[in-house]
């Protein structure tokens, strides 16, 4: 799901006409706080016709990306990536440290050290060959040929046919292991589906990896069209059981699969891994709410804050413009600051007359997008109430993205209205959204742990296709 501030992808940049400076050249590491933490690294050099610069995201397994201009103009250094939209700037304070900012929609503080080796992260579960399992690569298209996925698929050894399934993705562009920060909890399931003798198919979504079309501007609903098109790509192959084919949907994905399996009569079974039951602009009040008190921000602020996005949230989601959507929000941002006590204003970071323009600007820019239009109105419970399948809907219970207690709860609710003849709701203690056994249990934690999927939560998943499904 989405969080306050948006994840990046690092993509692209290629180097223009820049003056040599050699106190930059070099390697540059940093870290933004997006939510999570996320390294960046730029490679600058010098060449023939000037600078040139690469960057690399290895939290997001994206290296040697080129940089569209570099500049030099005495200590400050500027960097743009056009098609992100995005820019580095910065001044050097020292031969070895460049303070700064990065931009994609609003400033994220960067301090770039020269020469820093960036560490890989170990990540013991991620499966690595051989496997006792067939894994092969896979390309198909839609119906009208628009748009081509890349994907993996992993058989079971022995005889088919198997039970099947289509992984899901969450929010943003994510490659077909649902790769976050090093993790690959797409992988550890598909590892841990096929042992236990189910296949299982995991895409790159549209305008990653192998997959084409364009990510930005498309909404849930075109997703939805996606995972249908893996749904007959896994349905036209041998090895998949017809009988026995289901969907597992994580967050975002856990919209999605309801969305597909109310209108096609081939799925038995679903599974829903921190999916939303409640509708979406509560959940996202929910989860700001939970993220700043997981932030040590007190909750008497948080619970203020909450009441603001309740309100500025559709607001800006029904406005016909852009323009009409800054008035709107603006006029909703005053009266919330007129009700609201001081000492909370100035916690939430709301005293000044630039922090309120930047916050509209961020908020607009972000909530206005055909994405989050789309996602801010959508209703969970309309497409579960329609589902007619087997469900198993799991929710960690320190989850402060998609909490687990109004979300489960909706869920139920709306299963018991439903033409599903078995279902079950459960909470995981301990367990954060991406279902890892967590401390901190904040957004930032995700990177530091070193488990990207609990064991017992794999077990749960196979134990209950085994019991309901096969």
């Amino acid at each position: 799901m989405k969080t306050l501030l948006p994840c990046l992808l690092i993509l692209v940049c290629v180097a223009t006409n820049a003056q040599s400076n050699s106190r930059f050249i070099g390697t540059w590491s940093g870290t933004l706080n997006v939510g999570v933490e996320l390294r960046i690294v730029f490679h600058i050099k010098d060449t023939a016709t000037g600078l040139s610069a690469s960057a690399d995201s290895p939290d997001q397994s994206a290296y040697g990306l080129k940089c569209d201009t570099i500049i030099i103009s005495g200590d400050q250094l500027s960097i743009e990536m056009r098609a992100l939209r995005a820019s580095v700037s910065g001044k050097l304070v020292n031969d070895s440290t460049i303070e700064g900012k990065f931009n994609q929609g609003r400033d994220v503080p960067l301090i770039l050290k020269k020469g820093e080796k960036v560490v890989k992260r170990n990540r013991p579960q991620t499966p690595q060959p051989p496997f006792s399992y067939r894994s092969e690569e896979v390309e198909y298209d839609n119906t009208d040929k628009s748009l081509h996925y890349g994907a993996t698929i992993t058989i079971p050894p022995g005889k088919g046919p198997f039970p099947a399934v289509v992984l899901i993705t969450g929010s943003g562009p994510q490659n077909r292991d649902e790769e976050i920060i090093g993790h690959k909890p797409f992988a550890v399931i598909a590892d841990a589906f096929a042992k236990k003798g189910i296949v299982v198919l995991r895409v790159d979504d549209r305008g990653t990896g192998k997959s084409t079309g364009k990510f930005q501007g498309a909404t849930t609903a075109d997703f939805a069209n996606d995972a249908e098109t893996s749904l007959n790509y896994l349905l036209s192959r041998p090895e998949a059981d017809r009988s026995r084919i289901g969907l597992v949907g994580h967050s975002e994905g856990g919209m999605i699969a309801p969305m597909v399996a109310s209108k096609r009569k081939e799925i038995s079974f679903i599974i829903l891994l921190a999916g939303p039951g409640e509708n979406i602009v509560d959940l996202m009040t929910e989860q700001n709410v939970a993220i700043l008190i997981s932030q040590q921000t007190p909750k008497t602020a948080a619970n203020a804050y909450g009441s603001l996005y309740k309100q500025i949230a559709p607001v800006i989601a029904n406005s016909a413009d852009s323009i009409e959507a800054t008035n709107n929000s603006r006029q909703v941002l005053n009266k919330w600051i007129n009700s609201t006590d001081i000492e909370i204003i100035r916690q939430l970071g709301f005293s000044t007359e630039k922090q309120q323009q930047d916050y509209i600007r961020s908020m607009v820019e972000s909530l206005g997008e055909k994405w989050f239009r789309f996602f801010l109105l959508f209703d969970p419970a309309i497409y579960l109430q329609q589902l007619h399948c087997k469900v198993l809907a799991l929710n960690g219970g320190k989850d402060v993205q998609v909490l687990p207690a109004s979300n489960l709860a909706a869920i139920e609710a709306a299963l018991k209205k439903s033409k599903s003849k078995s279902f079950e709701v459960k909470e995981l203690p301990g367990l954060n959204h991406l279902f890892q056994h967590c401390t901190k249990c904040t957004l930032q934690e995700y990177g530091e742990l070193e488990e990207t999927f609990a064991p017992e939560v794999l077990m749960i998943m196979t134990d209950w296709i085994d019991k309901n499904v096969k």
